[in-house]
């Protein structure tokens, strides 16, 4: 009799972990800190968009879709385009996802219109939100800083060295980054999140050119008004969303793991654990009576 009450009290135990988490979570969604996130409209459907081109030399490899507007297809070079026979959009050994362009067929010059116009106003907003958290810090320089959610603003460009930046915060807290000029992170740096930070809630507003060195580690939304050069080797997780062109040499665009999954996974995982625990020892209690 009492193996049965064990059995209870260790299950009971393990589903009020699951709604601890559950509550801790829920918590951290309904008190976000930072400002809004910025609303990409169908930009975020793509994981590299430019206007004037896309291009790659060596082994690159991007999940997600990516495309160009106004310019045409022969403006995506090094990808090894194959025409799907709808003729709306093309595939690449080096996507997984779909590659579209202006010229392809109907609805696609459309779609990419929209989804270009989309990128234009996303830049816009991010650019404009005002009261900012912190002002030119560092003189521009953000090296080995671990930063909370927040505005930032600088008139100047943005440094990160080698010894990289940290963000710091929970899962809807979001980070909006204004720069007047360049973002350079240099090769080897490493843009690390740590709390839970999401990449989908980090937004770098760049008016000048964006330069991820080689081997560098890069995560966020960038919002470029000019290029984007990511060098070789370098890995970004997130998105390059440029009003110019994006340049590769051998690297990994990735999408961001949602912190939504977390949760389900988890509960899952322990709800398992549960099961074969409560079987195991069930058995084990049936062999002792036999025994007896």
């Amino acid at each position: 009799m009492s193996d049965k009450k064990g059995l209870g009290k260790t299950s009971i135990v393990l589903m009020v972990l699951v709604v601890l988490a559950v509550a801790t979570i829920t918590t951290g969604v309904a008190h976000a800190a930072g400002p809004t996130p910025v609303n990409l409209g169908t930009a975020g459907n793509f994981r590299i968009l430019a206007k004037t081109g896309i291009s790659t030399t060596g082994t690159t490899s991007i999940t997600g879709n990516i495309g160009v507007s106004p310019a045409a297809a022969t403006a995506i070079t090094g990808f090894g385009l194959t025409m799907d026979s709808s003729g709306t959009f093309s595939t690449s050994s080096l996507v997984t996802g779909n590659v579209y362009a202006a010229d392809y067929a109907s609805p696609t010059p459309t779609m990419m219109t929209t989804a270009i116009s989309d990128m234009e106003t996303a830049y816009t907003d991010a650019a404009g939100r005002t009261n900012p958290d912190h002002t030119e810090l560092g003189a521009g320089t953000i090296t080995s800083m671990t930063l909370a959610p927040g505005l930032y603003k600088w008139s100047t460009g943005v440094l990160i060295g080698a010894a990289g930046v940290t963000l710091s915060g929970g899962a809807s807290d979001v980070w909006i980054f204004q720069i007047a000029q360049t973002l350079t992170v240099s090769n080897g740096a490493i843009v690390t999140l740590s709390g839970g930070a999401q990449v989908t809630n980090i937004f770098w507003q760049v008016a000048g050119q964006v330069t991820l060195g080689t081997t560098s580690q890069f995560k966020g939304i960038i919002l470029c008004q000019t290029l984007i050069e990511i060098n070789t080797g370098a890995k970004l997780e997130g998105r390059a969303l440029a009003q110019t062109a994006v340049t590769l040499d051998s690297n990994n665009v990735v999408p961001e793991f949602p912190a939504i999954l977390i949760l389900p996974l988890f509960m899952i995982a322990t709800l398992l654990a549960i099961i074969i625990y409560e079987k195991r020892n069930l058995g084990y209690t049936k062999r002792l009576r036999a025994l007896r």
